[in-house]
């Protein structure tokens, strides 16, 4: 055997070590060495000349054959299609083109702006909202306990750090909480829950903490889904809709069922329209859960009481699971328009419905005045489930151990803040109306200016965080979207985006109705560049409209 041979020149030694050593891609580099000449030109200490090494080395190399590529394992092919056709418009193909152009203004390649400005997202502290004083001292003494004796924080803030601490593992953040939560979190959560609702009671055990609102709507879904054919598991949801439910349920191979809200009617829920829905989906699968979103993302609508007990009603009656997305109920703006929580009017539609419709609620640390995303806080309150099922629900969720138990201490400040005669109560009620008393100002501010742009509307935004304006594409714009293989609004957003740094998402990735275009924009950022904002989107679609005339 040619390797069992002492090799006499050193560069050839060396070339058969590395390829002994490192296979294939040490071949390749001694190839590149040889060709290169990499051996000394004047003869060596053997008396041997670069020629020869190299021809020797050569002849090394050719004992070997290339091998072909190792097929991979994991391919388009082969990889689970339910996850292939998971899409989530929020972070899609124009959120990736954003961060291109941020790294080519890094580059100093020039642009007919400066910035890319992130619109597409409800991220409140990355458009510059300042968290709450409260909430951050409280996670400070929670993740450096040492600070329990600086008199630098306030008595309220060490009061709830210490009762948080001492109900975790080792009187630390960093240890694993119970599946279900930190009890005394839960605790807390009830008590708001009941305050919220008026008295309504709720109960710790029917309270799960997560790692913020979508993990539990996610765990909550994958429970529900079951059946093959026609009896597979069918999901109601909005149209227009959060992506994370249809993403959900491609994951999960169920069924979505689409009810249309009422564009004309300031996006409201008819009950008409989800009878429509279930009676056309029993043909293909078997209708179960009801999505309601409320407020409204991305349309902003706020359900009212009779919408509510008319749902809920129909739940009732079809015999439907009901899960109700409530993280923007803080995020109520217009005078006319007020937060019912779907537990509240439940109870209160007496016995017949209350002890009998499964219901599960969920709220975040993410939106409403504390805006803390990073923190991945949330919870969800789940009644009227079998025993049985409680049982199931505990262990699929002790799969993933426990929640992120700094996002459990941030959902129990959210829950618990300070009240009247507390050392820090007047600082805290005063940066929560400052908080949601501007974002009430930017929802008229929004409102208004996109009204007067011909070939947008906008309908009032009553709550949560974003605009959805219909807006008119000419029929000549369609025809080039379709050139380019895009829908007619990503073309739009697209173009919006390259020719003024704007990132927002195209409604086609919410679900709309059949010819219309929408595109979803938070109102987040500062009034003054949400002015420049929306004056530039102004200004873009006026110019677009005159292009494809």
């Amino acid at each position: 055997m040619l390797w069992a041979q002492p090799v006499e020149t050193p560069i050839v030694q060396a070339f058969g070590t590395a390829v002994v050593s490192f296979g294939r891609r040490a071949m390749q580099r001694a190839a590149v060495l040889v060709r290169r000449g990499c051996c000394p030109r004047s003869p060596g200490p053997w008396g041997r000349s670069q020629s020869s090494a190299a021809a020797e080395a050569s002849a090394v190399l050719k004992v070997r054959p290339e091998r072909s590529p190792r097929e991979r394992i994991l391919t388009l092919e082969s990889m689970n299609p339910q996850v292939k056709a998971v899409e989530y418009a929020v972070r899609g193909p124009i959120v990736l083109k954003a961060g291109e152009i941020e790294l080519e203004l890094q580059r100093g390649i020039k642009k007919p702006f400066t910035e890319v400005i992130r619109a597409n997202i409800g991220d409140a502290q990355a458009m510059g909202q300042q968290p709450i004083t409260f909430l951050r001292q409280v996670m400070a003494l929670c993740t450096y306990p040492n600070l329990l004796d600086s008199p630098g924080f306030p008595e309220d803030a060490k009061k709830r750090a210490q009762r948080i601490l001492q109900a975790c593992g080792g009187n630390s953040l960093g240890s694993y909480s119970a599946s279900q939560g930190v009890n005394c979190i839960r605790e807390d959560v009830a008590a708001y829950i009941t305050r919220r609702d008026g008295g309504v009671p709720a109960d710790p055990d029917n309270i799960y903490l997560t790692t913020g609102a979508s993990d539990g709507i996610s765990t909550i879904l994958k429970i529900l889904v079951s059946g093959g054919g026609k009896s597979r598991t069918g999901v109601l949801i909005p149209i227009p809709q959060y992506p994370l439910y249809s993403a959900v349920i491609s994951e999960l191979d169920a069924i979505q069922v689409n009810y249309y809200l009422d564009e004309e009617n300031c996006w409201a829920l008819n009950v008409n329209e989800l009878r429509r829905a279930v009676r056309e989906a029993k043909d293909n699968c078997d209708p179960k859960v009801l999505c309601i979103i409320n407020p409204g993302n991305p349309t902003g609508q706020v359900q009212s009481r009779k919408c509510i007990e008319d749902v809920i009603h129909f739940a009732w009656e079809e015999k439907l699971f009901l899960l109700a997305d409530e993280v923007y109920q803080d995020n109520v703006y217009s005078p006319d328009c007020r937060f019912h929580s779907f537990k509240k009017v439940l109870y209160e539609m007496g016995p017949e419905y209350s002890s009998n419709v499964e219901l599960a609620s969920f709220h975040s640390t993410s939106k409403g005045y504390m805006g803390e995303c990073g923190y991945r806080g949330g919870y969800m309150e789940v009644i009227n489930l079998h025993p049985e099922i409680k049982g199931q629900l505990v262990k699929l969720l002790s799969v993933r151990l426990c929640p992120p138990v700094s996002g459990q201490a941030a959902m129990d400040i959210v829950v618990n803040p300070p009240v009247p005669g507390e050392e820090s109560f007047e600082q805290f009620i005063r940066e929560k109306e400052s908080v949601l008393g501007n974002l009430a100002k930017k929802a008229k501010l929004t409102e208004d200016l996109f009204n007067q742009v011909p070939g947008i509307h906008c309908n009032p935004l009553q709550g949560a965080m974003y605009a959805f304006p219909r807006i008119f594409i000419p029929a000549k714009a369609v025809e080039a979207a379709q050139a380019h293989k895009m829908a007619p609004d990503m073309f739009y957003c697209m173009k919006l985006l390259e020719e003024t740094g704007i990132c927002v998402v195209p409604g086609s990735g919410f679900g709309q109705r059949e010819g219309t275009y929408h595109f979803r924009m938070t109102i987040l950022p500062p009034v003054e560049k949400l002015k420049t904002v929306l004056q530039k989107v102004k200004d873009f679609h006026i110019k677009f409209l005159q292009k494809y005339a």
